[in-house]
């Protein structure tokens, strides 16, 4: 199963990944994606694998997709993992879980704050103007209705967010195996 994990800036969805990652570590039964990105390593956020966009468009994804200037993708061999039943973990855009949805068995778990928690990580984090912050609080894209989706409201700590997530994967991970 691809669980598909999505949400908006400031949610928290690097640290909660994280945190379960940890959790999880040594378990055989998850993978958690490591995305390819045409981002400088050293350019903060997530660890990922930094390609310029000339090797990156010469290579094939699972899954790939452009947002904020860069391009992104999943790595092809996440495709073995889910033949062997591996609940495969991957930070995504919205944009792609319909495909997504087509092409693999998948689930969207949505890690989210209350608008103002949002706006006040947002703010911390300096990166961006007051309007870019109201433009990031306004985008929706909608999630198809046909995809389940569990969603986390990350509004106290981060590891009882990262503990909710992770009983989300060991769930959807028994699921496989029931199936």
């Amino acid at each position: 199963m691809l669980i598909l994990v999505v949400g908006p800036s400031g949610a928290g969805k690097d640290t909660v990944l994280g945190l379960a990652r940890q959790a999880l570590a040594g378990d055989p039964r998850f993978r958690f994606v490591r995305r390819v990105i045409t981002r400088p390593a050293d350019a903060g956020g997530e660890d990922h694998e930094a390609v310029p966009e000339a090797v990156f468009v010469q290579r094939s994804f699972a899954l790939q997709w452009q947002a904020h200037g860069l391009f992104y993708g999943i790595p092809l061999d996440v495709i073995d993992d889910l033949s062997r039943d591996i609940v495969v973990v991957a930070n995504v855009s919205r944009g792609v879980i319909k495909e997504a949805a087509e092409r693999f068995p998948a689930r969207v778990i949505e890690v989210t704050a209350p608008p103002e928690i949002l706006a006040q990580r947002l703010a911390a984090r300096g990166r961006e103007t007051a309007d870019d912050v109201a433009n990031r609080l306004a985008r929706n894209v909608p999630i198809p209705d046909h995809v389940a989706v569990d969603v986390i409201v990350n509004d106290s700590t981060p590891a009882a967010a990262a503990d909710r997530f992770a009983n989300i994967l060991i769930r959807a991970a028994l699921s496989v195996q029931q199936a």
